[in-house]
């Protein structure tokens, strides 16, 4: 007889599981992780399809981003849920498309070329990407924040111009400004971090540098920061972010953007030499042409069972599904759904009666710093400060999957948010920087750029070129 907590979950479906089912979910983010851990025991074959081999826990990639965290800390591998959920079976590949009247699944797998893959049930919960609003620039000059890769490259983009910048500190005096695009949780977090970072480990980490080098802004189209919270929370993030030398452009849209500068709705141009965009997600283009229903935003119209409407056994989860009253695209809404519409299926296979998806506010969190985050939680109301901070961490690591990847955030935010400016030991986690290629790229990009040292660019609506050496 087996003993509790000594014996593992068999790894194999039973014998008879050939026969079973077969649900196919596309994605493996907080949607269709959690919808495959609800399918654990039901009697169905599951196979996850998702392009990366990992799913990534993305309320931490500003962590990443900012060099606080590993990139293997807020990442876990998707053949590790198969511990749990002896009934899955993981296929890397990119999603070309799906027919649904066919009940098939297109799969790119590179040598392999598209495949085919037949599902009885179907969960799509491939979820949203970067969109840049058709604003011209952004997508050739900003960075997004919305991958693993993507916060991998801001992290090195930083280092390698902070680098490149400590180099002429002595003679050139010319700012390293850092724009982010949108004053939702990711712009905040990441703009705090980037200040922590300023505050606490600049001097030390290039003393010949003046602090003041590093300039953060944050620039919102609305007139405030969080719209997902109450107005006094989100005049709390201002302020804090304020109080950490954040400059904060409120009210001001982006319309175009270059290699050192943003332009601004006015007609002001702002100097941005590392621009992270962080102003909103879409649906990939490419569902329009599967053929199911979408709502004016992209997303897939579901019922109240996440159904996809008219086409029974395809349900949708995450960001990509379009409820009648539309969630937010937060990690819980995804989590919530995903469980919802596979046991939805669960409940189909077993010939039981399915519940229609009720979902329920825990609550919205963000944090803006150091020792500064804000909380509101139905029942508890709001926290804010160091109790809204702990409050935070705590719920974060608990929601991450993995326990390895629990111990090690905690551990490495600890580490990093402990103790006093005396004793913090500064230890970013960098990787590739390339201060010689930035140094190159700063060069030839002088014909388009604004500001620097050789700057030969003409400001949008000037007559003449715009240099500057200050």
């Amino acid at each position: 007889m087996p003993l509790p907590f000594l014996s593992r979950r068999p790894t194999v479906p039973a014998k008879d599981g050939a026969s079973w089912p077969h649900v196919v979910i596309l994605g493996g983010g907080f949607a269709g992780a959690h919808a495959v851990a609800a399918l654990r025991d039901a009697r169905v074959r599951v196979t996850l399809i998702d392009r990366n081999v990992y799913k990534t826990f993305q309320p931490l990639l500003y962590q990443v981003a900012t060099a606080g965290l590993n990139p293997g800390d807020v990442t876990m591998f998707l053949r590790g849920l198969s511990l749990k959920v002896p009934n899955m079976r993981y296929r890397q590949g990119e999603v070309e498309g799906v027919d649904p009247a066919r009940k098939v699944v297109r799969l790119n797998e590179g040598q392999k070329g598209q495949q085919e893959i037949g599902y009885d049930y179907l969960i799509v919960a491939n979820g949203a990407t970067t969109t840049y609003f058709g604003t011209p620039g952004a997508e050739e000059h900003a960075m997004p924040m919305y991958t693993r890769s993507q916060a991998l490259a801001i992290r090195d983009r930083i280092f390698s111009e902070l680098e490149r910048s400590s180099r002429e500190a002595g003679h050139s005096h010319d700012k390293l400004h850092v724009c982010i695009v949108g004053g939702g949780p990711t712009g905040v977090e990441i703009a705090g971090a980037l200040a922590d970072f300023r505050m606490q480990e600049l001097d030390i980490l290039y003393p010949e540098m003046d602090p003041g080098t590093l300039q953060v802004t944050v620039l919102q189209r609305g007139d405030e920061l969080l719209k997902e919270f109450s107005t006094k929370y989100r005049q709390y993030a201002a302020d804090e972010l304020r109080d950490r030398g954040v400059v904060l452009e409120l009210g001001r849209g982006v319309k175009e953007v270059g290699y050192d500068h943003v332009v601004l709705d006015d007609g002001s141009v702002l100097e941005s030499d590392i621009t992270i965009w962080a102003a909103g997600v879409a649906i990939p283009s490419s569902v329009a042409e599967w053929g199911l229903p979408q709502d004016k935003r992209g997303r897939l119209s579901v019922d109240d069972y996440l159904q996809v409407k008219g086409f029974p056994g395809v349900y949708a989860a995450g960001d990509i599904a379009g409820q009648d009253e539309p969630l937010p695209q937060l990690a819980q809404p995804a989590i919530q759904t995903g469980e919802a519409a596979a046991r939805n299926i669960a409940a189909e296979v077993a010939g039981t009666a399915r519940k229609p998806f009720r979902y329920t506010n825990l609550g919205t969190m963000a944090t803006i710093g150091r020792h500064a985050a804000i909380a509101e939680i139905p029942v508890l109301g709001g926290l804010s400060g160091s109790v809204g901070w702990a409050a935070w961490l705590g719920v974060h690591i608990m929601k991450m999957i993995g326990h390895r990847n629990q111990r090690a955030v905690a551990m490495n935010l600890v580490s990093l948010y402990g103790g006093t400016r005396a004793t913090h030991q500064p230890n970013p986690v960098v990787g590739e920087v390339d201060s010689l290629r930035a140094a190159r790229v700063f060069e030839q990009q002088a014909p388009r750029r604004l500001f620097g040292r050789g700057a030969r660019a003409t400001a949008p609506g000037s007559a003449g070129s715009r240099s500057t050496d200050a």
